[in-house]
Parts: C-alpha cells; structure tokens; sequence
C-alpha cells in the first residue's frame, strides 16, 4: 500500500505513513510532493542518459589529450637529457640539440592547451549531468540531501570548500538514486555518519582527483619557475606524474557517471515516481 501522505512510498506504519514522511512530521517539515521539492520549488524528473553519455565521451578526451601530454613529455626529457649529456662533453653537438629542444618546447606547449580545452568543454557538460542526477535525486528522495541545490555548481569554484563539498554531494545523490532502504536509513539517522553505506567508487575517483589538482599545482609552479636544464628536467617529470594520476581520475570518472546514469534510469523506470514522467 502507497503512503496516505506523499502517494509514492511504501507505507510502513499502522497509520498508513512511509517512513520520509514520519520523519518530516517529527520535524516540521512538509511531506514530498509530486513534481515539488522538499523545500517546494517545481521539479520534474528528465533523463540523465544523453548529457551522461555526452560527460564520457569527454572524458575519454580529456584521457587522450593526457597521453599526448606524457608522449610530448617522454619527447622533451630525451631532448634535456641530450643537451646535458651535449654541454658535458659526452653527446652530440648542443646548436643542433636547441633547435630539436625549441620544437620539444612547442610540441609540449601545444599538448598543454590541448589538455585546456578538453578540460574546459568537459567541464560543463559534467555540471549539466551533475546539477540534472542532483534534481532527479531530489526527486527520489528529497530528505537525504545535506546541502542545498546551489551548490551542485557553486561548490566546485569556491576555494577550500570545493576540496569536499562535491564529494559530499555526489554521495547523497548515490544514495538516493540507489536502493530506496538505504536512502531511507540516512534518513531515518539524520546525517549519523556511522550508518551510512561505504561508497568505494566515489571516494576513489575523489580521492585521485584532490590528488592530480594538488599534484599539477606543484609541478607547473616548479616548471615555470625552472630555469636550469636540471630543474626543467625534474618539473616534467612532475608534470607527468600530474597527467598520470589525472588519467586515473578520469577514468574512475567515466566509472561513476555510467553506474550512477544506470541507477538513475534503472530507478526511474521501474515504479512510481514524485517528479512524475520521464522526460528527455
């Protein structure tokens, strides 16, 4: 039987109530409504599959303009390396080896605007597909939420914030897109960390993403602050190391959107639904 109050979950309760709904009595808060968030502003349920796949498709540009970065890098090490081999006496002429170093150099600068526009492009298509699964979520389960809907978008430009909130964002979206008793048991807790569901996929794509920010920051203040052969030898290394971790990341990306367009479409499809009808 569908709860007398918001007409979508199970009831559970002598009364005929879900459990949201207990909740948002307990608390003074009004039961979910269809097509209404819990804060009352008008939603509708809309596909999350065209801007999902459209964020994966960009992601495997941003994967590939990071190999290109690591083969133009492989390309200007063996360059410094010559040259310091050359002005040590033991390799080839160094005339010929700057010449070979200034078309390395530009061949890395390229591979570096390269990787600016795939990361620009793929950046907002990913917030569109972020802010849509936020709403669908909403959707499912309007008290599961520990941040307001702005910052879906705003969290990720302001400093230090941006270091967590998306990752706590994107955790409450997984839950409420997932299984609805487990949505419901973070409910029912009202934010107990102790009885939230471990989220692998999640925590490690953040995890390595935290990590190729901070890691490329150290490693571009260390390029365009060297200027011996030596320091600039040792900053692409570091910058590789950025672009490695980075490929990681984005592959654990490609991980998290599928699984979680997935649920979303799986969840949308199989029963009754607050936002109503799913729209393209």
């Amino acid at each position: 039987m569908l709860c007398t109050e918001c007409q979508f979950n199970t009831a559970t309760t002598s009364e005929g109530l879900c459990g949201v709904c207990v909740v948002a009595a307990a608390h003074a808060q009004p039961a979910p409504r269809p097509g209404y968030m819990s804060d009352g502003r008008p939603a509708h349920l809309r596909s999350p599959v065209g801007l999902g796949r459209a964020t994966v498709a960009l992601l495997g540009v941003v994967i590939a303009a990071d190999l290109y970065s690591l083969w133009a890098g492989t390309v200007i090490k063996g360059v410094t390396e010559d040259l310091l081999a050359a002005y040590a006496g033991t390799g080839f002429g160094a005339r010929d080896l700057v010449r070979e170093a200034e078309r390395a150099d530009t061949l890395y600068t390229i591979s570096g605007w390269l990787q600016a526009a795939a990361l620009v492009a793929t950046c907002v298509v990913f917030l569109c597909w972020f802010y849509r699964v936020r709403v669908n979520a909403e959707v499912f389960e309007p008290h599961v939420h520990g941040k307001t809907r702005g910052w879906t978008v705003g969290s990720w430009f302001v400093p230090i914030v941006n270091l967590w909130f998306p990752r706590r964002i994107a955790l409450d979206i997984w839950d409420a897109s997932g299984d609805r008793s487990v949505a419901l048991d973070r409910t029912l807790a009202l934010g107990d960390a102790s009885t939230r569901a471990t989220h692998p996929l999640v925590n490690g794509w953040w995890t390595l993403w935290v990590a190729s920010i901070l890691v490329g920051r150290w490693a571009s203040t260390n390029y365009w602050g060297a200027e011996e052969l030596e320091e600039i030898d040792a900053a692409i290394s570091r910058l590789m190391l950025a672009d490695v971790i980075n490929v990681a990341a984005a592959v654990l990306a490609i991980l998290v959107v599928l699984r979680l367009t997935r649920m979303q479409d799986e969840k949308a499809r199989s029963g009754p639904l607050t936002g109503g009808h799913v729209s393209a």
